[in-house]
Parts: structure tokens; C-alpha cells; sequence
């Protein structure tokens, strides 16, 4: 019986953990009120409460955006062949 030659990759690797933690962190800051519940400081006359959602929203869009450049990076590292394994569909001549 042929024992195959694919190498198991863990599913939860550092870097799935900071693609997790991008995703996540707008959630939390937006979900914690407590803490820009106020009115100072102002910013141009715009009290905190909403100027801190506003910020939030450019952020959670730089955050989501590097999540799924890492996202791809991860899926083409995963689908690439692994070190040390030959990989024959390249078109290469095979000894």
C-alpha cells in the first residue's frame, strides 16, 4: 500500500492567529461603549463618541484589508508543494 507523501500543515498557525486578531479587534472596540461613551475630547467641534466610530471605520478597513492579504498569502503557501517534496506537474524532466 502506497503511503502518501503529502505533509499535514497545522490548522491553526501564527499567522491564521493575527488574521484572526485583524478580524476580531474592530468588534471588540466597537463593542467595549464603556469606553469612548463621552463627549471629550472634541475634535473640530465633533464630540468623541462619534468621531472615535468614524476613526474605527478606516481602521477596521486597513485591518480587514491586511487580513486577506495574509489570507492569500497563507492559501498559496498551502497549495504550493512542500520544502523537500518534488513536484513533477511542473513541467520539469523527472530522473
Amino acid at each position: 500500500m502506497p503511503q502518501s507523501t503529502e505533509v499535514k500543515r497545522p490548522v491553526i498557525t501564527p499567522l491564521r492567529v493575527v488574521i484572526a486578531l485583524c478580524l476580531i479587534a474592530p468588534f471588540v472596540a466597537m463593542l467595549w461603549v464603556g469606553s469612548y461613551a463621552k463627549t471629550d475630547p472634541a475634535l473640530g467641534g465633533i464630540p468623541f463618541f462619534y468621531w472615535y466610530q468614524m476613526l474605527w471605520v478606516l481602521i477596521s478597513t486597513a485591518l480587514t484589508m491586511i487580513a486577506y492579504k495574509l489570507w492569500q498569502h497563507d492559501q498559496r503557501s498551502r497549495t504550493a508543494p512542500a520544502p523537500g517534496t518534488s513536484d513533477d506537474t511542473k513541467g520539469g524532466v523527472s530522473q
